[in-house]
Protein backbone atom coordinates (compact mmCIF):
# COMPACT_ATOMS: atom_id res chain seq x y z
CA UNK A 1 0.00 0.00 0.00
CA UNK A 2 1.61 3.53 -1.07
CA UNK A 3 2.51 5.51 1.67
CA UNK A 4 3.44 9.51 1.75
CA UNK A 5 5.27 11.08 4.43
CA UNK A 6 6.18 14.50 4.53
CA UNK A 7 7.36 17.25 7.41
CA UNK A 8 7.63 20.94 7.65
CA UNK A 9 9.22 23.63 10.22
CA UNK A 10 6.35 26.14 11.10
CA UNK A 11 7.77 29.28 12.81
CA UNK A 12 4.64 29.27 15.21
CA UNK A 13 4.30 28.02 18.78
CA UNK A 14 3.00 24.16 18.64
CA UNK A 15 -0.73 25.21 20.27
CA UNK A 16 -1.06 27.92 17.53
CA UNK A 17 0.11 24.96 14.43
CA UNK A 18 -2.84 22.53 15.86
CA UNK A 19 -5.78 25.15 16.47
CA UNK A 20 -4.68 26.21 12.59
CA UNK A 21 -5.04 22.38 11.37
CA UNK A 22 -8.38 21.90 13.67
CA UNK A 23 -9.68 24.57 11.78
CA UNK A 24 -10.28 21.98 8.71
CA UNK A 25 -13.33 24.17 7.43
CA UNK A 26 -11.08 27.12 6.28
CA UNK A 27 -8.33 24.88 4.67
CA UNK A 28 -10.29 25.89 1.27
CA UNK A 29 -9.19 29.49 1.45
CA UNK A 30 -5.23 28.71 1.39
CA UNK A 31 -5.69 25.27 -0.65
CA UNK A 32 -6.06 26.15 -4.44
CA UNK A 33 -7.46 22.63 -5.41
CA UNK A 34 -10.26 22.27 -2.38
CA UNK A 35 -13.28 23.62 -3.19
CA UNK A 36 -14.93 22.83 0.29
CA UNK A 37 -14.34 21.11 3.47
CA UNK A 38 -17.80 20.48 5.49
CA UNK A 39 -17.77 19.59 9.23
CA UNK A 40 -20.97 16.77 8.97
CA UNK A 41 -20.15 15.94 13.36
CA UNK A 42 -18.15 17.38 15.90
CA UNK A 43 -18.10 15.55 18.98
CA UNK A 44 -18.83 17.97 22.54
CA UNK A 45 -15.53 17.87 23.53
CA UNK A 46 -14.19 18.29 19.79
CA UNK A 47 -11.93 15.36 19.99
CA UNK A 48 -14.14 13.63 16.73
CA UNK A 49 -14.69 15.53 13.61
CA UNK A 50 -16.34 13.77 10.69
CA UNK A 51 -15.71 15.67 7.73
CA UNK A 52 -16.99 16.12 3.83
CA UNK A 53 -14.12 16.70 1.42
CA UNK A 54 -14.38 18.08 -2.29
CA UNK A 55 -11.23 18.40 -4.44
CA UNK A 56 -10.75 19.23 -7.95
CA UNK A 57 -8.58 17.97 -10.15
CA UNK A 58 -7.67 20.46 -12.35
CA UNK A 59 -6.05 17.73 -15.19
CA UNK A 60 -9.37 15.93 -15.68
CA UNK A 61 -10.89 19.14 -16.46
CA UNK A 62 -11.63 20.37 -12.77
CA UNK A 63 -13.20 17.00 -12.26
CA UNK A 64 -14.14 16.97 -8.49
CA UNK A 65 -13.43 13.91 -6.03
CA UNK A 66 -15.50 13.84 -2.98
CA UNK A 67 -14.38 11.85 0.32
CA UNK A 68 -15.58 11.60 3.89
CA UNK A 69 -13.24 11.03 6.59
CA UNK A 70 -13.62 10.98 10.57
CA UNK A 71 -10.54 12.53 12.69
CA UNK A 72 -9.74 11.92 15.98
CA UNK A 73 -7.70 14.94 17.68
CA UNK A 74 -5.29 14.51 20.69
CA UNK A 75 -4.91 17.77 21.83
CA UNK A 76 -2.76 16.44 24.95
CA UNK A 77 -0.24 14.59 22.38
CA UNK A 78 -0.81 17.64 19.19
CA UNK A 79 -2.60 14.62 17.05
CA UNK A 80 -5.03 13.86 15.01
CA UNK A 81 -5.42 10.56 13.14
CA UNK A 82 -7.90 10.26 10.45
CA UNK A 83 -9.22 7.84 8.17
CA UNK A 84 -11.64 7.29 5.09
CA UNK A 85 -15.07 6.87 5.94
CA UNK A 86 -16.34 6.89 2.52
CA UNK A 87 -15.05 8.11 -1.09
CA UNK A 88 -13.07 7.47 -4.47
CA UNK A 89 -10.18 5.75 -2.49
CA UNK A 90 -10.71 1.60 -1.21
CA UNK A 91 -8.87 3.15 2.19
CA UNK A 92 -7.15 5.85 3.64
CA UNK A 93 -5.24 6.49 6.78
CA UNK A 94 -3.12 8.60 8.29
CA UNK A 95 -2.02 10.94 11.42
CA UNK A 96 -0.34 14.04 12.04
CA UNK A 97 1.52 14.91 14.30
CA UNK A 98 3.15 18.51 16.10
CA UNK A 99 6.16 18.57 17.47
CA UNK A 100 8.25 21.39 19.58
CA UNK A 101 11.21 22.08 17.74
CA UNK A 102 13.59 25.15 17.55
CA UNK A 103 11.42 27.82 18.88
CA UNK A 104 8.97 26.14 16.12
CA UNK A 105 6.53 23.21 15.41
CA UNK A 106 7.52 20.34 13.08
CA UNK A 107 4.51 19.09 11.51
CA UNK A 108 4.67 15.48 10.52
CA UNK A 109 2.29 14.14 8.12
CA UNK A 110 1.79 10.58 7.02
CA UNK A 111 -0.82 8.91 4.35
CA UNK A 112 -1.65 5.97 3.51
CA UNK A 113 -3.49 4.85 0.59
CA UNK A 114 -5.07 1.85 -1.73
CA UNK A 115 -6.50 2.83 -5.04
CA UNK A 116 -7.24 -0.43 -6.99
CA UNK A 117 -9.44 0.04 -10.66
CA UNK A 118 -7.72 -3.11 -12.57
CA UNK A 119 -8.45 -1.36 -15.66
CA UNK A 120 -6.03 1.84 -14.97
CA UNK A 121 -2.72 1.85 -15.93
CA UNK A 122 0.55 2.73 -14.34
CA UNK A 123 0.51 5.87 -15.87
CA UNK A 124 -2.84 6.94 -14.03
CA UNK A 125 -2.04 5.15 -10.75
CA UNK A 126 1.32 7.59 -10.72
CA UNK A 127 -1.21 10.85 -11.36
CA UNK A 128 -3.27 9.87 -8.65
CA UNK A 129 -0.03 9.05 -6.56
CA UNK A 130 1.46 12.35 -7.71
CA UNK A 131 -2.09 14.40 -6.92
CA UNK A 132 -2.38 13.05 -3.30
CA UNK A 133 1.52 13.91 -2.43
CA UNK A 134 0.80 17.44 -3.76
CA UNK A 135 -2.51 17.61 -1.51
CA UNK A 136 -0.24 16.11 1.27
CA UNK A 137 2.35 19.42 0.57
CA UNK A 138 -0.70 21.82 0.35
CA UNK A 139 -1.93 20.74 3.75
CA UNK A 140 1.40 21.51 5.13
CA UNK A 141 1.98 24.82 3.42
CA UNK A 142 -1.75 26.07 4.27
CA UNK A 143 -1.46 25.05 7.61
CA UNK A 144 2.08 26.89 7.95
CA UNK A 145 0.40 30.67 6.02
CA UNK A 146 -2.27 29.77 8.71
CA UNK A 147 -0.14 29.79 11.53
CA UNK A 148 1.97 31.99 10.83
CA UNK A 149 -0.09 34.55 9.93
CA UNK A 150 1.32 34.92 6.19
Amino acid sequence: MPVIEHSIWINAPVEKVYAAAREVERFPEVMPDLESVKVLERSEDGSRTVTEWTGLVREFNNMRVKWTEEDLWDDAAHTCRFRLIKGDLQRMEGEWRFVEEEGGTRFHSRLEYEYNVPLLGSLVKNLIHKKLEENVQMVLQGIRARAEGT
